[in-house]
């Protein structure tokens, strides 16, 4: 039933070294890259491939999607193209001496993280990009092949082909041709079936790059868009929908720019395979029926912006640190008490001035829960105010929420992001240096730390303190919200601890386990607001 959320994976047919089920994919075998120096705060990627005069593919694609995904984006531009809808009019070759002096320029300043190549149309332009990565080496390289745009222009001759063995691959951590890049490389041999692609992959890991994704959207006769991914000893297929759509111009660009940046992020390669393909997926789909240029081929839209809503239900919100301020966390029994209803109770809080809400709802029915995630979460969206449910991905999917929050013994973030796709919010529960460590590789938006102080409202949870919480707050690469015992008496403590990226306080019985949720709400706020402007 979740398909039809999110991609599913499986097991490629033979060739392969040893056969796996669902649950032996652990993605912890894949490639981890992590951000080096501790100075190194913003993830980076440097594209080095073509300008796209039409901006749907080459540089300009790869700078919208690393915009898209969080991370800074560098170019190194390779060739200039006069080209649109329609097709390549022209090509322009950059010297080569010019692009090692770009290359220089950036690599020698700015800690890349990780290297994405595209469009590389000459011999001497791969052996300079070679020679400079040894000069300045970097975490990861995603080599997308580029040969033929997808409008089936040329823009890499054979003679490049062999420097791209040579050269390229040996170095690279992964590469993503589609089906006619993975043929050339293979001296053209026929790739019809999913089990040719199996076999591609192999023989072109057989040439040195770390990890092969072959690109199988071209694939004929087949309903899903089909690609394998394989690392040396396991392949995977993943699936995802078919989008029929004239808008892919783009699609391989976006692809790898999306892998790179999620690298720069810290995510595995697998993963950061799932998250890139799940991201072309919600953007093609989104961009379907726009109307760009009067050719068989469109660009699509990378930030989605230029629709108002997706499909026919609202925006779904884009996560700011800024709305963990008063974390409003909702509670069933607390309800009951008080003879709240959960849509009541939810709108008091929000219009109180709460600037996020999760449903925690342990003992409803799912049913119940599911009805009531959907009238909580019309409340929410016509505030403008996240909604979050915690530990229920089901429930989450189901009602379009805007995200989860998870604890640490609940499904592994890494799954949660699979599952969700990369635009929901995702936080998770930390209570330690190494927790929130983890939380950042794994893909998470933000974590709750606590409990702070001694609740009742979860059993046998491990009080850390103010001292905790900043050491944890100090350790986080992701913003951290304050969670355990926090009322009006003790905000301002907290909100006061010296951590740049504590942006606020999650609270349960401070609001709901009262008469009036509106008035607790307020008084709240009110010492947030004071202790935020003493902070400043």
């Amino acid at each position: 039933m979740l398909q039809t959320y999110t991609d599913y994976w499986q097991i490629c047919p033979p060739p392969r070294p040893r056969v796996l089920t669902i649950k032996a994919m652990q993605e912890d075998k894949a490639l981890a890259v992590t951000n080096g120096s501790a100075n190194s705060r913003i993830p980076h990627v440097l594209t080095v491939a073509g300008s796209d005069s039409g901006a749907g593919a080459g540089i300009q694609a790869d700078l919208k999607a690393c915009a898209a995904r969080g991370v800074y984006c560098s170019t190194v531009i390779t060739a200039v193209t006069a080209q649109n809808t329609v097709g390549v009019q022209g090509v322009n070759i950059v010297p080569e001496d010019f692009v090692a002096e770009q290359l220089k320029s950036v690599l020698s300043d700015m800690r890349v993280n990780v290297v994405k190549t595209g469009m590389l149309p000459s011999i001497g332009i791969v052996k300079i990009l070679h020679q400079s990565l040894r000069e300045f080496p970097v975490q990861a390289l995603v080599v997308d092949p580029v040969m033929v745009s997808t409008s089936g222009d040329v823009l890499s001759g054979p003679s490049v082909l062999a420097s791209f063995r040579e050269e390229l691959l040996p170095i690279a951590d992964i590469v993503t041709p589609n089906l006619k890049e993975a043929s050339a490389l293979l001296g053209g041999v026929q790739l019809d079936t999913v089990a040719d692609m199996c076999s591609a992959a192999k023989s072109i890991h057989a040439m040195g790059p770390r990890n092969v994704l072959v690109k199988g959207g071209d694939l004929p006769a087949s309903s899903d868009a089909v690609d394998v991914f394989f690392n040396g000893e396991d392949f995977y297929e993943l699936h995802s929908p078919r989008v029929k759509t004239r808008n892919t111009h783009g699609t391989g660009c976006t692809l790898a720019s999306c892998i790179a940046a999620e690298l720069a992020k810290g995510s595995t390669m697998l993963s950061a395979v799932k998250v890139a393909k799940h991201y072309v997926e919600i953007a093609l789909d989104y961009s379907k029926d726009i109307v760009i240029g009067n050719g068989i081929q469109g660009p699509f839209d990378h930030l989605l912006k230029l629709k108002s809503n997706v499909h026919s239900s609202p925006r779904q919100h884009v996560f700011d640190p800024s709305d963990l301020f008063l974390y409003a966390v909702t509670d069933s029994g607390m309800n009951r008490k008080w003879g709240h209803s959960i849509t009541d109770a939810v709108k008091a809080a929000i219009v109180g001035g709460a600037t996020i809400v999760q449903l925690r709802e342990k003992e409803a029915e799912t049913r119940d829960f599911l009805e009531s995630a959907k009238a909580c979460l019309e409340i929410c969206r016509s505030h403008n105010i996240p909604l979050l449910i915690n530990d229920r991905i089901d429930i989450a999917l189901a009602c379009d929420a805007d995200g989860v929050h998870v604890g640490q013994s609940d499904m592994p973030i890494s799954t949660a992001r699979a599952l969700l796709g990369p635009d929901k919010i995702i936080g998770v529960s930390c209570k330690t240096p190494e927790h929130a460590h983890k939380a950042w590789i794994d893909g998470a938006d933000y974590i709750g730390c606590g409990g702070v102080y001694p609740t009742n409202t979860k059993a046998n949870n491990r009080t850390v303190g103010l001292d905790g919480l900043k050491t944890v707050c100090l350790a986080s690469k992701l913003p951290v919200v304050a969670i355990g015992g926090i009322g009006v008496s003790n905000a301002r403590a907290v909100m006061e601890i010296g951590a740049p990226n504590l942006k606020g306080v999650a609270v349960v019985s401070a609001l709901f386990d009262r008469e009036c949720v509106f008035t607790e709400t307020r008084k709240l706020k009110g010492t947030l607001m004071e202790a935020a402007n003493m902070v400043k």
